[in-house]
């Protein structure tokens, strides 16, 4: 914890909620856990993230040390992003997100791919 800070949190899943709440941050997250992408292979994924809004989620969990970027030295200059060590901590949580998330889905529309999005995650 960086010294000097007056930050309380009222219970801790608020400091979980802070670096990966939002509606993006946990999607970007779960893809990334099936290896590196660039930020084009995110957009192409996500088709209705904005790129602008693709960037800033990016550059968020860089700046919390959840995801690395690694830029190559070519022209043109190539980046990808990765799971950080300390991102893949979050997998567990991840994990059972995605579990939740479709047992919801099925308690709440019977047949899971009736609203899913055809997608390698979802498989």
């Amino acid at each position: 914890m960086s010294t000097g800070t007056n930050k309380k949190y009222n219970i801790s899943v608020e400091a979980t909620l802070e670096v990966i709440g939002g509606k993006w941050k946990c999607v970007i997250l779960c893809h990334l856990t099936r290896g590196k992408k660039r930020t084009s292979d995110l957009k192409r994924i996500m088709p209705s993230i904005t790129q602008k809004m693709l960037t800033q989620q990016l550059r968020e969990l860089e700046a919390d040390g959840i995801v690395n970027r690694i830029t190559y030295h070519q022209v043109p200059p190539k980046v990808e992003y990765e799971l950080s060590e300390y991102g893949w901590s979050l997998k567990p949580i991840l994990d059972a997100l995605c579990s939740w998330g479709e047992h919801h889905i099925i308690k709440e529309y019977g047949d899971k791919f009736t609203v899913l999005e055809d997608n390698i995650l979802n498989h």
